[in-house]
């Protein structure tokens, strides 16, 4: 059975502001290279032929970097959507593109999780499902769309945010459909499959199972989470084989320079043509390429933009400055 991707990157990003203004969030840079990567890479490492990034905002941007797929091992297209439509129209239109296949792994492009991918499509097949969600426990849920499973993993309920969640059960962001089903979708038209596309599902009695792993996962819709999620992967709290080689728990560019006195971990990363002056500590940052930090400076927790400079002395604590 062949199984294809749609990665969701159309959106604008707007909760990562002033990140967002010139980069689109998924070409944001985690652990040293842009966040789509850390994804193309989880699906080609589950086996996966193909996947179509649904593009909106800054669609431009994308192609330059990833190409046609060769070198991630997965052929990559671009569907490109002239203005948002939704998660389901997302994924409808993108779908256009796909070649034969029998399901489709959907990705939220936001989402970093360190979840058993080949381990989910095995249950799916195995359920003869027509859609499986990926879902993971949260100690409060809040903030999330929750699920409410049957004994026998098929979701009874999907239910959007609410104050007092009858779950703790989220939706996590991974849905495997099979083909037959997203050409139900409605094309050209927004649409979520949270709010539309699930409950109509259920409502016609259709096989809509819950998928549970409780490994690592993150929403990286912050610039508090960004950071973390870099860092995480640096320091080897989740794996993604798209985090380049380094060793220790930092990753520092051979173009960059480093005064000496300087201490810098907790998985902080050092793009490429940066300057940090003598006797800096940087903890759990990403410093972006050719930003320049004057001496004596701490900097914890943070995102210094591509091109910035900071005065020496300066401390810059849990703060996103160049932007």
């Amino acid at each position: 059975m062949s199984t294809s991707a749609i990665l969701l990157v159309g959106g604008m990003g707007t909760r990562l502001l002033p990140l967002t203004l010139k980069t689109p969030k998924p070409m944001l840079q985690v652990a040293g290279v842009p966040f789509t990567e850390h994804q193309i890479r989880k699906a080609a490492d589950a086996g996966i032929a193909e996947i179509v990034l649904a593009t909106s905002y800054k669609s431009e941007l994308f192609e330059p970097y990833f190409g046609n797929g060769e070198r991630f091992g997965i052929k990559i297209k671009y569907a490109v959507e002239k203005s948002a439509l939704g998660t389901g129209g997302g994924i409808r239109n993108a779908a256009n593109l796909l070649a034969d296949c029998d399901q489709v792994v959907i990705f939220n492009g936001d989402v970093l999780s360190g979840h058993n991918l080949a381990g989910q499509l095995e249950f799916h097949k195995k359920n003869q499902a027509d859609i499986t969600l990926y879902l993971t426990q949260v100690e409060d849920a809040r903030a999330y769309g929750c699920v409410e499973l049957l004994e026998n993993k098929q979701v009874k309920s999907f239910l959007e945010k609410m104050e007092n969640p009858i779950s703790n059960l989220i939706n996590a962001g991974c849905y495997i459909f099979n083909r037959q089903i997203i050409d139900q979708i409605p094309q050209d038209k927004v649409v979520s499959v949270e709010r539309e596309t699930f409950p109509n599902l259920l409502a016609t009695n259709a096989k809509v199972f819950g998928y549970l792993d409780n490994s690592y996962w993150l929403d990286i819709g912050t610039p508090a989470a960004l950071v973390k999620a870099s860092a995480d992967l640096i320091t080897g709290v989740i794996h993604s084989s798209a985090t380049p080689n380094h060793a220790g728990d930092n990753l520092i560019s051979p173009s960059a320079k480093i005064g000496s006195g300087c201490v810098i971990s907790n998985g902080s990363v050092i793009e490429t043509e940066v300057v940090v002056e003598s006797n800096c500590q940087i903890s759990g940052s990403i410093i972006g390429s050719g930003a320049k930090i004057g001496s004596n400076c701490k900097i914890i927790d943070s995102i210094i933009a591509p091109g910035a400079q900071i005065q020496a002395g300066m401390v810059v604590l849990t703060n996103y400055l160049g932007f």
